[in-house]
């Protein structure tokens, strides 16, 4: 993958300044630690970013806001499956949300087709999360009462969107702007409206998922 404007050593400096910055305990050599697995999740992030529609190939910029966002999070997740060093990756998430407003933490595995549209305030509880995933800012999915959501191929989170609790989300469920499911399902294949607090379905006139990736 192209990095534009930047080498790979050059983005492990740039990296482990920005963490150091913001968090100067003095704890461990971060250049190195971000460097030892800086490659792995780089292959992430060029897996993602070609597999969605909009961004050209093989092509990563550091300014990126939303592709930085993917790469964060995958990294954080990289350093602690390879070595579980906390320290580190707790810096890396902790990165992401100064930054970006995007909480979901080191150990939870994102799938590596994977969209951002606006990184701003979204929350991702740890779970299994779909391949062909793609969300926008103000979104939420979480627990309820210790019940998480089951996620299908194929999710849209479009701006302000929440799912919540015990709820299975079928492939291909688009879930429209300010709408939550809250302990509800969604049968897949459909638009999903709220209509008097209540989860409403209607079949798309088109392939969504098409537009994105």
């Amino acid at each position: 993958m192209e990095l534009v404007g930047i080498t790979r050593d050059g983005l492990a400096d740039y990296l482990a300044r920005q963490i150091d910055h913001f968090f100067p305990d003095g704890i461990g050599d971060t250049r190195a630690g971000i460097a030892r697995d800086l490659g792995e999740a780089l292959g992430r992030l060029n897996r993602a970013i070609n597999a969605v529609r909009m961004w050209p190939p093989d092509r990563f910029h550091h300014l990126h806001s939303e592709q930085n966002t993917i790469l964060l999070a995958y990294l954080a997740n990289t350093i602690w499956r390879n070595r579980q060093d906390s320290q580190l990756a707790t810096k890396v998430f902790y990165l992401n949300k100064t930054l970006n407003g995007f909480h979901c933490f080191y150990d939870t595995e994102l799938p590596e087709r994977f969209f951002i549209g606006h990184s701003l305030g979204i929350v991702l509880v740890r779970l299994q999360y779909p391949e062909y995933f793609a969300i926008y800012q103000n979104c939420t999915v979480g627990k309820n009462h210790g019940a998480a959501p089951t996620l299908e191929e194929g999710l849209v989170m479009y701006p302000g969107s929440a799912i919540i609790g015990d709820c299975h989300v079928g492939p291909r469920s688009y879930i429209a702007q300010g709408c939550s499911l809250v302990d509800a399902d969604s049968p897949g294949n459909c638009l999903v409206f709220n209509r008097d607090r209540k989860p409403v379905f209607k079949a798309p006139k088109r392939d969504i998922l098409a537009d994105l990736f």
